[in-house]
């Protein structure tokens, strides 16, 4: 045991542990999610402390809420939760009626061997939560209707982002989609309708970290946080009150490049949640956040690009700004 370690619970002996097999359904999913679909009534907040405190082990390790899992894998978890709280089984899942296979045909925009690309619009969530009826991925499990291999979720973007998200076909699709988003073989580049006229090219590192009242969470740029690197490259603008800028985010941490876009005074249109009033001007700028997740570069070299939808095609056509030319290149 490492110096590191010597505080944290022993985890190594006896029966009364509760080992959970990772299977390889399970495979990529992250182990927060993991833990409150497997424990009855777990949530967020518990299963943090106990990874932090090592009661949660995976393979006898310590680990954070987005580690993702591997099939093999073997967790071993405090006897209270087996005890008080066994798994519950899996719920039965409804097949998609023709509504929502139509609704899902109609955001598919390209498809590989091995992958599927849709245009999420804003207000979409990916994942469900609280109060969360509808979402990209319930919407994969109707679609499977309980078959064995399905789509699956190898990354996100926010609820209020639209744009392209990647899914992945089956476990074997998923696990390396999942891999090379990890491993940074995925290259990243969003729209997003800002407020002012930022410089032509700017690097932004800024670490961030989790603030706020419970369930009133932001994030917030903090030294002492993890740390994200943002880049940007602006594309037009009009005059000086707005411009439409590339943004390419070198990490994946939650909301950064909203943080980051507010940090350095230029806030992202439409973002209640960090961008204050100069992300409200009114008039032809709709109040619905302006971020567009817009192009994927596979590892092959294939891209992928979305095409704007509302809110920001239409204020990017009131405000006569261009979109990036066929041949354009962040770098």
């Amino acid at each position: 045991m490492s110096s590191g370690d010597a505080d944290m619970p022993d985890t190594d002996g006896g029966p009364d542990w509760w080992l959970l097999t990772v299977s390889e359904d399970e495979d990529g999913t992250r182990i927060d999610r993991f833990l409150r679909r497997s424990v009855n009534g777990l949530r967020q907040g518990p299963v943090e402390k106990m990874l932090r405190s090592g009661l949660i082990r995976l393979d006898g390790n310590k680990a954070k809420p987005a580690d993702r899992l591997v099939a093999g894998q073997v967790l071993r978890l405090p006897p209270h939760l087996r005890d008080g709280a066994p798994p519950p089984e899996k719920p039965h899942v409804r097949p998609a009626d023709d509504r929502l296979r139509k609704d899902f045909d109609a955001m598919i925009i390209a498809e590989g061997r091995d992958w599927l690309a849709i245009s999420k619009p804003g207000g979409l969530a990916v994942q469900g939560g609280t109060g969360m009826a509808r979402h990209v991925d319930g919407m994969l499990q109707a679609l499977a209707a309980g078959a064995d291999d399905r789509l699956c979720l190898v990354h996100r973007i926010d609820k209020d982002t639209s744009g392209l998200l990647l899914l992945g076909k089956g476990r074997a699709g998923a696990r390396r989609l999942t891999r090379a988003f990890q491993q940074h073989d995925i290259e990243k580049t969003y729209l997003a309708l800002v407020a002012g006229l930022p410089p032509e090219t700017l690097r932004i590192n800024a670490a961030l970290s989790k603030g706020g009242a419970a369930g009133h969470e932001l994030m917030q740029v903090d030294d002492a946080g993890q740390h994200a690197i943002s880049e940007l490259r602006r594309v037009d603008h009009a005059a000086r009150r707005y411009a439409l800028v590339a943004l390419r985010p070198l990490t994946g941490r939650t909301h950064q490049l909203r943080v980051h876009m507010a940090h350095v005074g230029h806030p992202i249109m439409g973002d209640g949640k960090y961008g204050g009033e100069a992300a409200h001007p009114g008039g032809v700028i709709a109040g619905r956040l302006h971020l567009h997740a817009w192009r994927l570069v596979l590892p092959d070299g294939k891209r992928i690009e979305a095409p704007p939808v509302v809110p920001l095609k239409e204020s990017l056509s009131a405000l006569g700004l261009a979109m990036p030319a066929a041949d354009w290149q962040f770098a």
